[in-house]
């Protein structure tokens, strides 16, 4: 076979992938449907990322940089144009953003030119990753996102890291300023920024922990109130939706997107992650808080809300689902972009008015298997006619 011919090829097999349509699954749970394709994997990303298209240098068309995965995607809807700002990891083990555009949030998603430079702080990062998008009521987009950087202090151990959460912000996706990474006292990742400000000030929810990997004393999701997020720094800090022995957030928990607005309360999705014999278990759930102080949790289905499934489950990273990105449509629709075992990128479709009813009328965890059996047999008894 030619260069050109295998060139071609390529490009044709390329848009093929680009092209497909995604159809739902079909008998979901009546909360959301899932879609039958993922919507981005590493073979999604551009030729010309991976390829030296010169046949002099490189004349048996090798990928001279591959990629290894697409993930974890902040979201956001700018003039019509459904974007996700995604976690693209090399072979190398890096991660980087580049944002994929498509008309209409469920297929047809293509990468931008060119991925997303952003600045470094004053101690450059070793790996960025998992980037919050926020578009605030001060008029800019912010990007909240995990550094990553070597712990030094243990400088015979190449696994010892260090966590902050880096700010930058932007008014198209394009250019970025970046800003000092958030000063506290415990290191964070799973960092969001709420899209109104707080009693005049910026307001984040936070998961303090004592390690890289390690919440230790952190309890959960925290809420904390900043000043002046050019200097971003927490001095004060509460848990609002805290860990609980043996549930789906047992070992740690983290705020995904940045909450949404409704008439009833702010709808928040959060992962939980639990230990079992197989390794680490992440899963997403859902709670709300109250519109006039959004660190009151006024509903928290039991459980989890959305989990690997099938194919979903086998990757880099087994039994893993993760959210920071989500889309609410001027109609109400609602689009859940979720990664599975830090691997690949996928869509499930609500409705606000789903979402909510979910969140309001599922029942709360009871913490122990005798009040889960009442739970159901309230249920049975319900459908029954027997309710007392």
């Amino acid at each position: 076979m030619t260069y050109e011919l295998r060139k071609k090829q390529l490009f044709e097999r390329h848009e093929e992938l680009l092209n497909l349509k995604n159809e739902p699954l079909p008998w979901g749970n009546g909360i959301y449907e899932k879609y039958q394709l993922p919507i981005l994997t590493a073979e999604h990303t551009p030729l010309e990322w991976r390829y030296d298209f010169s046949e002099q240098d490189n004349p048996y068309l090798m990928q001279r940089i591959m990629m290894n995965a697409v993930l974890n995607a902040g979201a956001i809807k700018l003039d019509s144009r459904y974007l996700l700002v995604c976690r693209v990891e090399g072979a190398d083990r890096k991660s980087f953003f580049a944002v994929a555009e498509s008309p209409n949030g469920i297929d047809g998603f293509r990468f931008w030119d060119e991925p997303i430079t952003i600045p470094e702080d004053i101690i450059p990062a070793t790996n960025i990753y998992d980037m919050r998008v926020t578009q605030h009521e001060d008029g800019w987009i912010y990007g909240v996102f995990c550094a990553e950087r070597h712990d030094d202090s243990q400088p015979g151990n190449l696994s010892a890291a260090t966590a902050t959460a880096a700010i930058a912000r932007t008014k198209d996706l394009i250019t970025w300023e970046r800003l000092p990474d958030l000063k506290s006292r415990s290191q964070q990742r799973n960092v969001v920024l709420h899209p109104e400000f707080v009693d005049g000030k910026y307001a984040f929810y936070t998961r303090p922990q004592d390690g890289f990997i390690d919440t230790g004393s952190g309890g959960g999701i925290g809420w904390a109130l900043v000043d002046d997020i050019t200097h971003a720094e927490i001095k004060e800090e509460i848990i609002i939706n805290p860990r609980h022995y043996h549930t789906i957030q047992e070992v740690k928990n983290g705020e995904g997107p940045a909450p949404l607005k409704t008439a009833k309360g702010w709808l928040h999705l959060a992962h939980g992650v639990r230990g079992t014999a197989d390794g680490l278990r992440y899963v997403l759930y859902m709670y709300m808080t109250a519109l006039d102080d959004p660190t009151r949790v006024i509903a928290k289905p039991g459980g989890w809300f959305l989990v690997p499934e099938g194919k979903e489950y086998v990757g880099d990273v087994m039994n893993v689902a993760f959210s920071n990105g989500w889309i609410l449509d001027d109609d109400g629709r609602v689009l859940i972009y979720y990664a599975t075992a830090d691997t690949r990128l996928h869509v499930a479709v609500s409705s606000l008015d789903r979402l909510i009813d979910y969140c309001m009328n599922t029942p709360e965890d009871g913490l122990t298997t005798g009040a889960s059996v009442e739970t159901i047999k309230h249920l049975i008894r319900k459908n029954h006619g027997t309710l007392k």
